[in-house]
């Protein structure tokens, strides 16, 4: 498989590894936000979490929360961000899920503000609610 998260998981590419157990590794990305900024990556190879066999979707968030305390400790930093773009559309450039875990500090600068939309009525929020929710009740 030509996946660049698979190659470092079987060690043919190097990197800096925070963290490992059978079923994730924990590096640092090599283009940070902020110093710190880690990847969490599932050694089984699938897209995004959409893909997510059920076994690790179950363990992402408690691994998660282990990387997320350390690196709050180790660097003294005031908040943390936990990201997944998932597909291209999302920010997703690498094709084997992963999720984004970067420190925060006051006043870094970083991700400053989203722009953010207003439905145009609470009638209008109503029906987005109702199609993701009939979606989600099928």
């Amino acid at each position: 498989m030509d996946c660049l998260f698979c190659k470092i998981i079987e060690g043919e590419i190097p990197c800096h590894r925070i963290y490992e157990d059978d079923n994730f590794v924990a590096i640092l990305d090599i283009n940070p936000i902020n110093f710190g900024h880690t990847l969490l990556i599932p050694k089984k190879h699938f897209r995004n979490i959409l893909d997510a066999p059920e076994d690790i979707s179950s363990k992402t968030y408690p691994v998660a929360k282990k990387i997320a305390a350390g690196i709050k400790e180790a660097l003294k930093c005031e908040g943390l961000n936990l990201i997944q773009n998932i597909e291209a559309e999302g920010g997703q450039e690498i094709f084997h899920s992963h999720l984004h875990i970067i420190p925060r500090h006051k006043n870094d600068q970083v991700m400053t503000r989203i722009d953010k939309k207003k439905y145009a009525s609470d009638d209008d929020m109503c029906k987005f609610a109702k199609r993701i929710a009939d979606t989600l009740n099928r």
